[in-house]
């Protein structure tokens, strides 16, 4: 952008642009990784008397440290990973990347490491807060190479390493018995190891949970708006040594979420075996989906999120995610050369990207 003269814009942030994904109507929004399945009536009917519940206290400041939210996020993080968190070892703001700003807020005096392509917020959000950023490498096939990443960290000595497991955008999940040797790593540097989890239910592998325990300089971000279909409502939170959760109060803003907020996330918390539900759908449908752009020839990226990066279209990424739209199919072009993002839909979704795709390669 061309910024006026007269406006005292930090000189750091005049190259940059502001994030966001194209928001385009298109018969099949397949470009920002959201569940496509609708809150069931009930679930809305529930949520919609909570709401009612708080509006006559609307007059009055939430609760300003979410603590039954807290107390239910932790619940249902132990349900799934055998652990025993409190509200102690959560934090949860306006979606996770409100945590990562936190982080970064609290924390990043010195650089941080990644390791790209990865989450694109997690560079964007450090250069905001004035902490220096790193690329980290990966392999050519985009999966992380812990031995190279352990090197790294030595050398540059970051005070936040961010891994995001599984990868957003290129799908491919870190082992907990590699998330510890970077953990390891990481302490031996004196910093913070962020393990982003935005994805974690679509994957098998055991999350980094179970790390904080032994490694409190493991921090783990997660968010309800992938598996837990609730993108609209913005709510992600962290799971963390109590000393990290007592940081975030340093650096939050009076009464950040909102107690509308609060009460949709519980109800939302209440009704996880539901909403979990079709988890299980959309790893299948994943599969299936994969299957499909094999069988025209193109090549993906391994998985084990709800989306799929691919290649192998002879045409240019740009020009074929435009003629894509045309054919009311929006997804995403990443900026990797060659690739393109599709999140996985439903079954109506993923026809119609198949069908589209099937008449422009």
């Amino acid at each position: 952008m061309s910024w006026p003269t007269w406006l005292p814009l930090r000189k750091e942030l005049t190259p940059l642009t502001p994030y966001g994904a194209p928001q385009i109507p298109a018969q099949a929004s397949l470009n920002t990784n959201e569940n496509p399945y609708s809150p069931s009536p009930a679930l809305q009917k529930a949520i919609a008397e909570a709401v009612l519940g708080v509006a006559a206290k609307l007059n009055r400041y939430p609760d300003r440290d979410a603590n039954e939210l807290r107390s239910k996020l932790a619940g249902y993080i132990n349900s799934t990973s055998q652990m025993k968190f409190t509200l102690d070892n959560i934090w949860a703001a306006n979606g996770s990347n409100e945590i990562i700003q936190s982080i970064f807020l609290a924390f990043g005096q010195g650089s941080a490491l990644g390791f790209t392509p990865s989450y694109s917020m997690h560079p964007l959000i450090a250069k905001v807060c004035g902490t220096t950023w790193i690329d980290g490498r990966r392999n050519a096939d985009f999966s992380l190479n812990v031995e190279m990443a352990t090197k790294q960290i030595a050398e540059t000595k970051p005070v936040l390493t961010f891994i995001t497991t599984p990868n957003n955008p290129t799908g491919g999940s870190v082992s907990i018995s590699q998330i510890k040797l970077l953990a390891d790593a990481v302490a031996q540097v004196g910093g913070l190891l962020i393990v982003d989890e935005a994805y974690a239910e679509f994957s098998s592998e055991q999350s980094a949970v179970t790390l904080i325990a032994n490694n409190p300089h493991v921090v783990v971000i997660r968010t309800m708006s992938k598996a837990f279909a609730f993108a609209g409502a913005r709510l992600g939170y962290l799971v963390s040594d109590s000393s990290v959760k007592d940081a975030m109060m340093l650096v939050r803003l009076p009464y950040h979420l909102s107690a509308l907020t609060q009460a949709a996330a519980s109800v939302a918390i209440d009704f996880k075996d539901e909403l979990l539900g079709y988890v299980s759908e959309l790893i299948q449908a994943r599969e299936s989906l994969t299957a499909q752009l094999h069988a025209l020839g193109l090549a993906t990226v391994p998985s084990s999120a709800n989306f799929i990066l691919f290649t192998g279209f002879s045409v240019d990424a740009p020009k074929l995610w435009d003629e894509l739209l045309g054919q009311g199919v929006l997804i995403r072009d990443v900026g990797l050369p060659g690739y393109l993002r599709v999140t996985v839909g439903n079954e109506a979704e993923n026809t119609l990207f198949i069908s589209a795709l099937k008449e422009l390669i």
